[in-house]
């Protein structure tokens, strides 16, 4: 993903509604993804507190966007069914194949998530700070999702290559569906 080709170049002024569209439903997806994994592990399961934390600061940033988005009167995606159950989905079943799976999920896409936000600061430079502000303190939440997601386990999942680039394929495929529909 390059700033050039997903946002207005710096200078030009970015479509803030876009990316509140997609922040959101991005957040609210990844609040459907945890309480998948947590339907199958459960929250006896030793993973299960660091997901239920994971879940807890995904909700925030979700509500924050929610906010942001009446504020400002930005239509959210169509697609919040859809992400709702896809979701649900990929978190049970990322979870059903084992912990290092589930964990897997995590790493790839906080990995898009991070780049994701990063584009979007630059391409907010300093026209929005109140919406920049709140990109950078969720995008380091992210970073530290993906590097727990790593701690435990993560790149030991079976076909870790393989799950991960699938998963951050689909991860880029929502982002940018939920930009525009």
């Amino acid at each position: 993903m390059t700033v050039a080709k997903d946002y207005p170049r710096p200078g030009h002024r970015p479509d803030t509604a876009a990316m509140l569209r997609v922040d959101q439903a991005g957040e609210y997806g990844a609040t459907r993804i945890y309480a998948g994994q947590l339907a199958v592990m459960g929250d006896r399961h030793p993973l299960g507190r660091v997901i239920a934390g994971m879940a807890a600061q995904e909700e925030r940033h979700r509500r924050t966007f929610d906010r942001m988005i009446v504020e400002r009167g930005v239509r959210p995606t169509v697609l919040q069914p859809f992400w709702n159950v896809a979701g649900y989905a990929l978190g049970a079943v990322t979870a059903a194949l084992g912990p290092e799976a589930a964990m897997a999920c995590t790493a790839a896409i906080e990995t898009e998530i991070d780049r994701h936000y990063a584009a979007q600061r630059v391409a907010l430079g300093e026209s929005d700070p109140e919406l920049s502000g709140a990109i950078a303190d969720f995008q380091a939440e992210e970073v530290e999702h993906r590097d727990a997601a790593v701690a435990h386990g993560a790149e030991k999942a079976v076909a870790y290559p393989l799950l991960a680039g699938a998963i951050r394929l689909g991860c880029r495929a929502a982002i940018r569906l939920s930009a525009r529909i």
